[in-house]
């Protein structure tokens, strides 16, 4: 399984090189291409486990004032 992340930026929040680190410590891999960022599970993801791992993400990107898309995909 595999979450992809796209994050759109705002000039009134944080720089994106400090998002990207924080998504880092999430496990988050940047990439280049159709998406901004991928984590990968290791293992086969149910719903909640995505459901819970976009509150985790929504609670790491809390007041940086950026939007994001994830979706969740099995290999």
């Amino acid at each position: 399984m595999k979450t992809y992340l796209d994050v759109t930026f705002s000039s009134e929040g944080a720089k994106p090189s400090e998002v990207i680190n924080r998504l880092r410590s999430l496990g988050f891999k940047p990439m280049i291409g159709e998406h901004d960022m991928v984590y990968e599970w290791g293992k086969n993801a149910t719903a909640e486990d995505s459901v819970w791992f976009a509150d985790k993400i929504q609670a790491t990107m809390e007041g940086f004032k950026v939007m994001f898309h994830i979706e969740t995909v099995s290999d």
